[in-house]
């Protein structure tokens, strides 16, 4: 069996469409898949209809995704980045090294942070010499 992106180019079914199709070629049964991974029948059924507002984010979904390939024969980290593809949606890709992020951090953004950093140092630098001089002539 090749890899899921062959799958999608052949088929051009959705995620979901793909892995139960890949599981049923195996013959295996969800509720096989539940008991080998502890992952829930429901969430399983959720996966294969793309319904991941029904899962849980991040980490755990795509843990999920990749224990449900590995059972069905799939490459798992193939098999998570055409998970990520499809459902790029923050709650998903949170925290996967398969997703850049422009987190806005250019020269600009930079200079900004800066600046920031430096007028409070400043302002509590003030405060403190202020608090310092009421305090000598006490």
């Amino acid at each position: 069996m090749g890899s899921l992106v062959s799958m999608a180019d052949k088929t051009g079914a959705d995620f979901g469409s793909r892995m139960r199709r890949a599981r049923e070629e195996r013959g295996v049964t969800l509720r096989h898949i539940a008991e080998v991974t502890k992952i829930s029948a429901s969430f399983l059924d959720a996966l294969e209809r793309n319904d991941i507002s029904r899962l849980p984010g991040g980490i755990f979904l795509r843990a999920f995704v990749r224990s449900y390939a590995i059972e069905i024969g799939l490459d798992p980290e193939q098999t998570v980045r055409e998970f990520l593809l499809q459902f790029p949606d923050d709650s998903v890709t949170a925290g996967s090294r398969y997703v850049t992020y422009d987190d806005g951090a250019g020269e600009e953004s930079r200079r900004r942070r800066l600046s920031g950093v430096l007028i409070t140092v400043l302002v509590i630098g003030l405060i403190i010499g202020a608090i310092l001089f009421i305090t000598s002539r006490q």
